[in-house]
């Protein structure tokens, strides 16, 4: 006689990483953060003794900090558990989001999924001339010369720009050493691969960005036989779901504008 409990399949447990990457992200908002993600990767890791943890990424990107935090804690997961992990990118991992993707040990993609952007971005607008049409005034006053740097209804200053330009070299550096030290050797002697750049996924296989065409449920049933499939996941509120509440609208158009960097529509 077969006992249920003594035949029943390895599992492979799975985690949607989708949306911006943001510290603001609360559980529903439809980002990412630490903070909320914490909970949902410890029961993943620790339930039912999984034999991998599948990452679904679509991301395209974020915050530095947020990425570095979650990537850092998929790890140590990871080592305390002896559960490796595979991420599967959907429409991007891009920027951060591929930061988070570094974080398995095998990166999968779609053929037309779009990997890369090893880059860091700050933007903004500046409305001096705007301001100066219409007879305004800007007034500040601080205690520190540096406390009103690149304001944008001031002309910018060199000084301020090449300070900017040394904290986004540094984190840029940062997100270098961490491709580096997870990809190792398979990554490709190429001049672009940490311009900022990004590729779909059969050239990132060849960059060595990724390490195969696969999708999820057969690739991990080619790597660990018959498996069965636990997902986790964060549940959204009920206006969240249906799409009324003012935040979710905002949230949706944030989403909506940094995936169409990669010529994405989000979700």
């Amino acid at each position: 006689m077969k006992l249920p409990f003594l035949n029943r399949k390895p599992t492979v447990a799975v985690i949607r990483l989708q949306g911006v990457i943001g510290a603001g992200a609360r559980p529903g908002s439809g980002g990412l953060a630490d903070a909320t993600l914490r909970p949902l990767l410890e029961r993943a890791f620790r339930r039912k003794k999984p034999v991998a943890l599948a990452l679904i990424v679509n991301s395209p990107g974020g915050s530095p900090v947020q990425s570095s935090l979650i990537g850092a804690r998929i790890r140590r997961l990871s080592e305390k558990h002896g559960v490796p992990v595979h991420a599967f990118v959907e429409d991007v991992a891009a920027s951060g989001g591929y930061w988070l993707a570094c974080a398995a040990e095998r990166i999968w993609a779609d053929e037309s999924s779009v990997l890369g952007s090893i880059g860091v971005i700050s933007a903004g607008f500046g409305f001096t001339d705007l301001i100066e049409r219409w007879g305004i005034e800007r007034r500040v006053h601080t205690s520190g010369r540096s406390k009103s740097q690149l304001d944008p209804f001031r002309p910018e200053k060199p000084e301020d720009v090449a300070r900017l330009d040394a904290i986004l070299d540094t984190i840029h550096d940062s997100f270098k050493d961490h491709v580096r030290n997870r990809r190792g050797d398979r990554l490709a002697d190429d001049p672009d691969l940490f311009s900022g750049a990004f590729w779909t996924g059969r050239r990132s296989v060849e960059l060595g960005l990724a390490d195969g065409i696969g999708h999820l449920e057969p690739k991990m049933r080619e790597l660990f036989g018959e498996v069965r499939f636990e997902h986790y996941g964060i549940r959204q509120p009920w206006l969240r779901r249906i799409g009324l509440s003012g935040e979710a609208l905002l949230a949706a158009a944030d989403e909506r504008a940094a995936y169409a960097r990669f010529g994405l529509g989000g979700r």
